[in-house]
């Protein structure tokens, strides 16, 4: 079983790389089905678990995982539970045994111990602003501004988790076997480019079993 991470900072196309990925290789592909998933369990809308796993109330969530998660106090946080459900999900999503795509949810750290592939894609704020409005609804008419503080937000959040879980640096590039910037690039050539990498990242990985 071969798994690829997706970690990317918001805006930079990860989420699309990742699925360009998964098409090349031939992998299972996995994002927003973990998120409806978690929903459907606990009779949630998909918007609502999606904005509270990416909320700023989980600043307020002093530890990690084999620490404050522990407490009663924080693990009857629904913010807590969710983040609970969601690494319950990867860990159901590994047993299947299928080669796959995982993009975001911490999944690096949650499937350590598969060594997975992991990948960290990035972009210029300019790149990501215009990737930005360019998926945004037509009634939604937000400031560059107003844009920008929400990609920052979402970021910092992103990394608030990825401490929380693994007491790591999101991002840091010792956490990663390729970090890719997106920026000035076409995604599905670069998508060839690096499902290449992986093929012979995968041989060598079976040459060394």
């Amino acid at each position: 079983m071969n798994v690829i991470t997706i970690s990317r900072e918001f805006g930079s196309g990860g989420r699309e790389l990742g699925r360009l990925i998964a098409e090349k290789l031939g992998y299972d592909y996995y994002d927003r089905q973990i998120i409806a998933t978690i929903a459907e369990r606990h009779g949630m809308d998909e918007k609502f678990v999606d904005s509270a796993l990416n909320s700023n109330l989980l600043q307020t969530i002093p530890l990690t995982f084999s620490h404050s998660f522990v407490t009663p106090m924080v693990i009857q946080s629904p913010h807590t539970k969710l983040l609970i459900e969601q690494r319950q999900v990867i860990e159901e999503i590994a047993k299947l045994g299928k080669d796959c795509v995982i993009v975001g949810r911490n999944a690096d750290v949650i499937l350590k111990e598969l060594s997975p592939f992991n990948i960290f894609v990035c972009a210029d704020m300019q790149s990501k602003l215009e990737r930005c409005k360019a998926r945004a609804d037509h009634d939604e008419r937000l400031s560059d501004k107003a844009i920008k503080k929400n990609i920052q937000r979402i970021d910092k959040n992103r990394a608030r988790t990825r401490y929380l879980i693994a007491e790591g640096e999101w991002g840091h590039r010792k956490s990663y076997h390729l970090i890719v910037n997106t920026t000035d690039w076409n995604l599905d050539e670069l998508s060839i480019s690096i499902a290449d990498m992986v093929k012979r990242w995968v041989k060598g990985k079976e040459k060394a079993e």
